[in-house]
């Protein structure tokens, strides 16, 4: 085991700084649906069109979701340590700031404005979001980003059961078995409305969690996996996704986000594998400079927090004082993000940061009054 350590800590380096990017791609996706209303075909200027793709971000979100939490199992024989400490140190780590959080969008909204599109919430939106269930009910929704909290809160509940296959079956069986489900209920759902139901649930994300778990095992293999050029790889499989979505145009990609999503998910989970095994070395060391893994550190509350921010400063701020378009994105940039990235550090340091550092409420609770006699 203390052979291991310092090759685990090298081949996970950069991820941090993946979910701070991902999380910021969020941050100027939204900042440009605000400032050039009609998603998906708007007049926006062309070479900004990639900003419409925020949703591949949750796409990176997912497969980097499962790659992170299968890296432990993956060193011990794909054992998880127990179903109900595994689901209480998750409630722990995404409960209290995702609670802080939908607090924070509930009085957004009902004090100062809503969520673009959307109703002010109501009391069922209370109890739909308190419960992670939003993905099943429908209700106003207070905060456009939180939708894919509670997918992410229900794969944890199948998460031990997908290592349980793994273990005994191997990663091809148990991600055979998962894509081959989520592709079953993609090409029924069309014809068969009790499994259209099950594309509220945004399946895919399914697949794309399990091939997280999968590209984990590159810890169980160092020698080897280490000389496999996985961002190769990566760039092989994401070039023909690429083509698509320019070929096919951004109204076919998002009707089709489904399909699409699992074409994503092989150049995601290559390019973790790649960058965990320390290739390609130059995006390793941008993804590890200190402003990267500083921002990596609080991508959570960043992501949770942001999309009320950013449709107050351009409805309240922006949009009354400058001309639609380039100019009002232009400013949005330039007042959301940092305001975003400043209230999600402040925001982290009080409902996301100290649940990391303490895995109790007693642990929490010496911590914070040890910080108050001092």
């Amino acid at each position: 085991m203390t052979v291991e350590r310092p090759a685990t800590r090298r081949r996970l380096t950069g991820l941090d700084g993946l979910r701070g990017l991902a999380a910021l791609f969020v941050v100027l996706h939204h900042c440009w649906l605000l400032s050039f209303p009609g998603f998906p075909v708007n007049d926006a200027p062309w070479w900004t069109g990639w900003l419409l793709y925020g949703h591949f971000a949750v796409v990176v979100f997912i497969v980097l979701s499962g790659f992170s939490l299968a890296i432990s199992p993956a060193r011990s024989g794909w054992q998880l340590g127990g179903i109900p400490t595994f689901l209480n140190r998750r409630a722990w780590r995404i409960l209290p700031p995702y609670w802080a959080a939908l607090a924070f969008s509930l009085v957004v909204a009902w004090a100062v404005i809503p969520q673009p599109g959307q109703q002010p919430p109501t009391g069922q939106s209370v109890v739909i979001y308190g419960l992670l269930l939003q993905d099943v009910f429908g209700s106003p929704s207070p905060n456009g980003a939180l939708w894919s909290i509670a997918v992410e809160a229900q794969l944890y509940l199948v998460f031990p059961l997908m290592l349980l296959v793994l273990r005994r079956m191997g990663a091809a069986v148990m991600l055979g078995a998962v894509t081959l489900i989520v592709v079953a209920v993609g090409a029924l759902a069309p014809s068969v409305p009790a499994v259209d139901l099950l594309m509220r649930l945004t399946p895919q994300f399914a697949a794309l969690f399990a091939m997280g778990a999968v590209c984990a095992g590159v810890v169980r293999a160092q020698e080897r996996t280490e000389r496999l050029p996985w961002h190769w790889f990566a760039a092989a499989a994401a070039v023909p996704v690429l083509l698509l979505i320019v070929l096919a145009g951004p109204v076919w990609v998002v009707a089709n986000f489904f399909w699409v999503d699992l074409a994503v998910g092989p150049a995601a989970g290559l390019l973790l594998t790649g960058v965990a095994t320390g290739k390609p070395a130059w995006l390793v060391r941008l993804l590890d400079t200190r402003p990267l893994r500083r921002l990596g550190s609080f991508s959570y509350s960043l992501y949770l927090i942001h999309s009320p921010l950013v449709v107050m400063i351009n409805r309240l701020v922006v949009a009354p004082h400058v001309a639609p378009g380039m100019p009002a994105f232009l400013l949005t940039l330039a007042l959301a993000v940092p305001v975003s990235v400043g209230t999600a550090w402040l925001f982290a340091s009080v409902f996301e940061l100290p649940f990391q550092r303490h895995r109790s409420w007693r642990g929490l609770r010496d911590a914070v009054r040890a910080r108050l006699v001092r």
